[in-house]
């Protein structure tokens, strides 16, 4: 992955628009790899779905609790992505109380299966999913990599630590010191 271009894809995503009206103001729009990667350094972190235990419990709250440490270090932003829909993703946002870590919806995985990434898990009745895994992508381009280890489909654990963001916030300071 070291050194390639993320995939060119488009996210359907939705976002909230006041001028909609009513109680759901939101309106559906299209995102590509570009306006999310283009011109920018950020994080991009992705799990095995929006609600899970470990995602829910350390990996999300610590990418936003560390946002400002990693903000220091470059990064522009710091994006979590999954495949579930951008309904799904937008609730498990506002039930974190995101306000530093933005959530890339995959519907549909094509960005996930287009990295390498996608998994079956269909012992936990999940279907097609991203294994866990981050990266440092600048300007489009990888350039640091963080796979948890055993990928594999309907994997019976699910690893974590190396994707982290204290352990990727220690690659980037080793970086930066270099």
């Amino acid at each position: 992955m070291l050194g390639k271009k993320v995939p060119a894809v488009t996210f359907r995503t939705r976002v909230r628009d006041e001028a909609v009206g009513g109680p759901n103001p939101f309106r559906w729009q299209d995102m590509t790899s570009d306006d999310y990667f283009k011109g920018r350094k950020v994080v991009l972190f992705s799990l095995p779905g929006a609600f899970t235990p470990t995602c829910s419990t350390y990996q999300l709250p610590d990418f936003e609790k560390l946002a400002g440490e990693f903000r220091a270090l470059g990064v522009d932003d710091i994006y979590c992505l999954s495949v579930n829909d951008a309904f799904v993703m937008n609730a498990w946002a506002k039930g974190q109380n995101l306000e530093n870590v933005k959530v890339i919806p995959d519907g549909s995985g094509e960005f996930t299966r287009k990295m390498g990434m996608l998994v079956a898990k269909d012992n936990l009745g999940f279907g097609m999913r991203s294994w866990r895994y981050a990266a440092v992508v600048n300007d489009g381009v990888v350039e640091q990599w963080f796979e948890e280890e055993g990928y594999s489909d309907n994997c019976e654990s699910d690893p974590y630590g190396v994707s982290a963001p204290q352990n990727i916030l220690e690659n980037l300071k080793a970086r930066a010191a270099a």
